[in-house]
């Protein structure tokens, strides 16, 4: 009788759904702001906006789990999931302010290509957050989470090959530092992705 009284599950899907369009917007964004290389300003602005906005839904979804009684799944995973999300968009920010930060004048056709794999990642972390609805059917959520970790596997390998490349064919050292920076924090956010995707799979296994 008391548990039909108490709040029950709230809005906690629309809340995901809603990070997870602020994550893909971040990295369009980036993506953007890394292949043409201009409008940075701009572009920064617009990243900085998506990350405010996921902050406040992360806040929301932290404040709407302490007042629901019937959650969806366990409280520990909710406050897992969305926390991991915004660790996304944190470093997508990163990106952008250390661009600015070291006055970066030019960019790499590698970095081009570890944004766009970000940019594929956060799609399919979207994708994914979006089928959590239907958790009773988890082979289309667990086939994105394996695309995401395929994809944090070729971020890697990209990262390898443009360290070397840097460390052989870059004269100014200040351009090595830099860039090195920027590869580092481009990896991160696929390696956050696949954190993501590794609490989904567990909920799903947990839940399914």
């Amino acid at each position: 009788m008391l548990g039909r009284l108490m709040p029950r599950e709230g809005r906690f899907f629309d809340l995901f759904n809603a990070h997870a369009e602020r994550i893909v917007e971040g990295s369009r964004e980036l993506a953007a702001m890394i292949g043409a290389f201009t409008e940075l300003d701009a572009h920064a602005q617009r990243i900085d906006a998506a990350e405010r906005a996921a902050d406040k839904i992360t806040h929301e979804t932290i404040t709407l789990l302490h007042k629901t009684f019937i959650t969806p799944f366990d409280r520990d995973q909710i406050h897992q999931l969305i926390t991991t999300m915004d660790d996304i968009l944190d470093l997508i920010q990163d990106v952008a302010e250390s661009i600015a930060l070291y006055d970066l004048r030019r960019t790499t056709p590698e970095a081009k290509q570890l944004a766009e794999i970000n940019q594929m990642c956060c799609e399919r972390v979207k994708t994914a957050v979006g089928l959590l609805t239907n958790i009773k059917n988890p082979e289309a959520i667990l086939k994105c989470c394996e695309e995401i970790d395929r994809l944090e596997s070729d971020a890697d390998r990209v990262m390898r090959s443009a360290l070397s490349k840097l460390f052989r064919e870059e004269n100014d050292l200040k351009q090595v530092m830099k860039l090195r920076v920027i590869y580092d924090l481009l990896e991160s956010i696929t390696d956050r992705c696949e954190d993501v995707a590794n609490v989904i799979e567990v909920i799903v296994l947990e839940n399914s």
